[in-house]
C-alpha cells in the first residue's frame, strides 16, 4: 500500500545490486570469480604448495561414463582423478576397462596442470584455470598434493561450489512474490496451501464449493515458511540480513538499521541513494504514528485507520502542492504521543500549500485546526445542522456546541472522587506472544481496568491474544490450555464468565437491525398479535415479521428494495414499488397499535420508541439503556450492516446491562473508536454501571479522558514491536502518572489534577 510498496521497490533495487548470495543448503557465501581472480587467492592462501588444477566434470554423479572418459582422451585429456585416486591413460582400451559401476555415484575430475604455487608461475596458473572453467562448466579445483590440506573450488558463476546449486541473475523481480522469478515455487507467493481433509465424515462425492469450504483450510507453505520468496532470494544478504529479515522489522528499527548500514566502497556508493530514500519513506511512516508496522504485514490485517495514515504518508512523500486532502478521523488507533506526531504532519501538507479537511473527534486535533466546522446540534434526526464555525477560540465561546463546551471546560469527564480497589487478582504469568518478553501481570477484579501503552506495544498481544482466548476457551470448553503464550493463569475461579463486547457487526444481513438483536422485536410483534383486529383475523406473531411468508409483501420478500442485476456493471438496487420500502403487505400494515403500523414503529427513532412504549417494561427497559449510551438517535429498524463499529459495540453492552449479570469479566478493545467527547462520557457511565453490578471491565484504550477514570491502570511498552513488550507502570492513573519511564503517564500528568 502506498509508501510501503515503493520502501520495498527501493530494498528490492538495493538488493540486486549489492546483495552477496549465498548457498541456501549450506550457508556458504557464492561469488562469480575471474581466473585472475582465482589465482590471485590460490596463490595468496597457499603459497609454495605444490597443487593439481582440476576440472571437474562429474560430482557424486551415477554411470559407467566410459564414453565421456573417451571423448576427453580424444581431446588430449589424458590424466584423471577418479574417486580420489589418479589415473593416467595411454590407450582407449584402459577406459573402457575401467568398468566404473553405473548404479554407485562418482566424482571425476581432469587434471588440467601440475604446480607448485609460486609468484613465477601466476601466468601459468591462470591459464590452467582458463582451461578447467569452459571443461566443468564455469568451475575448478585445486587439489593440494599434499593430502592433510582441504582442496578448494572455484565457480566463474554464481553458484555453490560445495553444492552444486546455480544462482539466478540478481534483479529485482528475484526479491518479489509477486514476480514468478522471485515467488516460491510450491505456495506462488502465497505464503501458505491449502490443506484437504479428507478424512471426514462428509460424503465427498458432489468436489461441491460447500463441501470444499468445509473441508479445506490454508496451512504454512512448508517450502518458504510463509516467507513467500524462493530460497535463492531468501539467501541474499545485505550487511548480514535477508529481505524477508528487514521486511519483518518494525519502521522504527527498520530505519536505524538502514541509516547504520555497514557499507564501504564500490556499495557504498551504490546504495548511498537507495538508502536515502528508503529512510524518508520511512520516517513519513514513522511521523503518522505507524513506527510499529512491519513492511511484510498483509495489507488485509490493516485497520482502516492504519491504511488512510499509509496513503498519508505517501501524499506527504510525493511533496505536492494546491491539493484538497479529506481525512475521516485519522486519529484512530493511536496513543496521544503518535497522535501529535501526526497533528504535526497534517500541519506540513497545510504548510506545503495543500487544503487539509479532517473528520474528528479528538479534542487535540480541534484544537491545532485553523478553522472548525461544529455539526449538531445533536446525532441523527437531531442532527444535520452546522451549530458553529470559526477558530477553535470562537467555537470554545458558543454557548450551542457541544464540542465547544467541551474545549473550553464548561463540560468535561470528571475525575472519580474515590477508585476502587480490587481485593483479589486474576494473574498471569510468563506471556511471550508476539513482542512481550516473559511479561507477568496481575489484573483486579471487581474494578474498572485499563490497559494503556503507545501504538504496537504489545496491549493486544496481552489482552486480545492470550488473555482473551484463554478465559474465553475456559468458559466455553472447560479447561483452558496454556498454547496461547504463557507458562501460567490463576484467579480464573474467581469470575463466572468473560464476555468480549469489541465492535464487529451485531448482524451480517440488511435483516438485521437493533430491535431483533436485542430481542424487543419478537415483544413488539407479540403486541400486534394481541390486537382485536389481529385476533380477528386470525395472525400469529409472525405475521408482523418481514422474514416470513405470511406477512411480508412478496414482490421484494421483505426486503424494501428490489435488485437489479447489471452484469458487466454494478446491481442496482431500487425501492419496491409495492411497498414502497415498507417491507409488508397490505394486510399486514392495516393492523394498528396505539395508531402506529409495525412499519411505523421500526421507523421510528430509540427516543421516540422509548416514549411509545413507557408502558412496557420489556420493552421499555431495553430502549431506555439505548439511550443512556447514547444511541437514541437510531432507528428501531436501522439496518445492523450501516451501524459503525463503535454503534454495535455500544448496542452489545445494552444487551449484556440488560441481563443483569454479576462477577463476570467484560474485555473491550479502544471502544471510544469514533466517539465523541459527549459520548465518551455516557460510555464511560455504563461501564462504571456494569462494574457497580458486581463485574469488572478490562478496557485498551489510548483516550486520556477514560484512563484518567478507571481504577487500576496497566501500561505497557516502553515504544511499539522489539522497544515494547514490558509492563512499564501498574497502579492507579496517578501513579502511573508519576512513573518517568511512562510515555502515557507524560500525557496522563496533564488531564490529572
Amino acid at each position: 500500500v502506498g509508501t510501503i510498496t515503493e520502501i520495498y521497490d527501493y530494498l528490492r533495487v538495493l538488493y540486486a545490486r549489492i546483495g552477496i548470495p549465498h548457498c541456501y543448503k549450506c550457508d556458504r557465501e557464492i561469488r562469480a570469480e575471474s581466473p585472475q581472480t582465482v589465482a590471485r587467492i590460490i596463490l595468496e592462501s597457499m603459497p609454495n604448495t605444490e597443487v593439481t588444477i582440476t576440472a571437474p566434470i562429474a560430482i557424486e554423479r551415477k554411470g559407467e561414463f566410459v564414453n565421456d572418459l573417451q571423448s576427453y582422451f580424444d581431446s588430449g585429456y589424458y590424466r584423471f582423478i577418479i574417486d580420489g585416486k589418479m589415473h593416467r591413460f595411454t590407450d582407449r582400451r584402459e577406459i573402457s576397462e575401467l568398468r566404473l559401476a553405473k548404479t554407485q555415484r562418482h566424482t571425476i575430475e581432469i587434471c588440467i596442470d601440475r604446480l607448485t604455487l609460486t609468484p613465477g608461475e601466476s601466468v601459468r596458473i591462470q591459464e590452467a584455470i582458463e582451461k578447467a572453467f569452459p571443461l566443468a562448466s564455469g568451475s575448478c579445483r585445486v587439489v593440494p598434493v599434499d593430502e592433510t590440506r582441504a582442496p578448494q573450488m572455484f565457480s566463474a558463476d554464481r553458484m555453490c561450489v560445495a553444492c552444486g546449486i546455480a544462482f539466478p541473475e540478481m534483479e529485482p523481480r528475484l526479491f518479489s512474490f509477486n514476480s514468478p522469478l522471485g515467488a516460491c515455487k510450491k505456495c506462488n507467493g502465497l505464503g501458505s496451501v491449502f490443506n484437504f481433509n479428507f478424512g471426514t465424515d462428509e460424503s465427498s462425492d458432489e468436489p461441491t464449493s460447500y463441501w470444499m469450504t468445509r473441508n479445506t483450510r490454508d496451512v504454512v507453505c512448508g517450502s518458504c515458511d510463509g516467507n513467500r520468496l524462493r530460497p535463492e532470494a531468501a539467501a541474499v544478504r545485505v550487511d548480514g540480513l535477508s529481505i524477508i529479515q528487514m521486511s519483518a522489522m518494525a519502521v522504527s528499527e527498520l530505519r536505524e538499521k538502514i541509516v547504520a548500514l555497514s557499507l564501504s566502497g564500490e556499495h557504498a556508493t551504490i546504495a548511498e541513494g537507495l538508502v536515502r530514500e528508503i529512510a524518508s519513506r520511512l520516517t513519513f511512516l514513522a511521523d503518522v504514528g505507524l513506527s510499529y508496522l512491519t513492511l511484510g504485514r498483509s495489507a488485509r490485517t490493516l485497520s482502516g485507520g492504519e491504511g488512510q495514515r499509509i496513503r498519508l504518508a505517501t501524499q506527504i512523500g510525493s511533496a505536492l502542492s494546491g491539493v484538497l486532502y479529506v481525512l475521516d478521523e485519522p486519529s484512530i488507533g493511536l496513543h496521544q504521543r503518535d497522535n501529535d506526531r501526526l497533528i504535526e504532519t497534517l500541519k506540513k501538507l497545510r504548510d506545503h500549500g495543500n487544503t487539509v479537511l479532517v473528520v474528528e473527534h479528538d479534542m487535540d486535533t480541534i484544537a491545532a485546526s485553523d478553522y472548525v466546522i461544529d455539526m449538531g446540534p445533536g446525532a441523527g434526526l437531531l442532527g444535520g445542522e452546522v451549530v458553529a464555525v470559526g477558530t477553535p477560540a470562537e467555537v470554545a465561546a458558543n454557548p450551542d456546541s457541544l464540542t465547544g463546551r467541551y474545549m473550553s471546560g464548561v463540560d468535561a469527564i470528571a475525575i472519580p472522587e474515590k477508585r476502587r480497589i480490587g481485593k483479589q487478582h486474576l494473574s498471569i504469568k510468563g506471556v511471550t506472544t508476539n513482542n512481550l518478553k516473559s511479561v507477568d501481570c496481575d489484573i483486579p477484579l471487581g474494578v474498572l481496568v485499563g490497559v494503556s501503552g503507545v501504538s504496537g506495544s504489545g496491549k493486544s498481544s496481552l489482552i486480545m491474544q492470550t488473555i482473551s482466548p484463554a478465559l474465553l476457551e475456559y468458559f466455553s470448553a472447560g479447561f483452558c490450555r496454556n498454547s496461547y503464550g504463557f507458562e501460567e493463569i490463576s484467579g480464573i475461579e474467581l469470575i463466572d464468565n468473560c464476555v468480549l463486547v469489541d465492535q464487529s457487526p451485531i448482524g451480517r444481513t440488511p435483516r438485521s437491525n437493533p430491535a431483533t438483536y436485542l430481542g424487543i422485536f419478537n415483544e413488539i410483534r407479540n403486541l400486534y398479535a394481541a390486537t382485536t383486529e389481529s385476533k380477528a383475523r386470525g395472525y400469529a406473531a409472525g405475521q408482523f415479521s418481514f422474514n416470513v411468508k405470511q406477512g411480508r409483501c412478496e414482490n421484494c420478500s421483505g426486503d424494501g428494495k428490489l435488485t437489479i442485476q447489471m452484469h458487466f456493471l454494478e446491481d442496482v438496487e431500487v425501492e419496491c414499488k409495492r411497498c414502497k420500502g415498507l417491507r409488508y403487505s397490505e394486510q399486514t400494515l392495516q393492523i394498528l397499535f396505539n395508531g402506529k403500523n409495525i412499519a411505523q414503529v421500526l421507523a421510528m427513532s430509540v427516543d421516540e420508541a422509548t416514549e411509545f412504549f413507557a408502558d412496557f417494561s420489556a420493552i421499555g427497559k431495553r430502549l431506555r439503556l439505548m439511550c443512556d449510551v447514547g444511541l437514541g438517535y437510531l432507528t428501531l429498524g436501522q439496518s445492523s450492516t450501516t451501524l459503525s463499529g463503535g454503534e454495535a459495540q455500544r448496542i452489545k453492552l445494552v444487551n449484556e446491562l440488560a441481563k443483569r449479570g454479576r462477577n463476570t469479566l467484560y474485555i473491550l478493545d479502544e471502544p471510544t473508536t469514533g466517539l465523541h467527547t459527549n459520548d465518551v462520557a455516557k460510555l464511560l457511565e455504563v461501564l462504571q454501571r456494569l462494574v457497580n453490578q458486581g463485574n469488572s471491565v478490562l478496557v485498551i484504550e489510548h483516550n486520556l479522558d477514560v484512563l484518567k477514570v478507571v481504577d487500576h491502570l496497566i501500561d505497557v511498552g516502553p515504544e511499539g514491536g522489539k522497544a515494547g513488550g514490558y509492563i512499564v507502570a501498574a497502579g492507579t492513573p496517578e501513579q502511573v502518572a508519576a512513573t518517568s519511564a511512562s510515555i502515557t503517564g507524560c500525557y496522563l500528568k496533564k488531564v490529572l489534577p
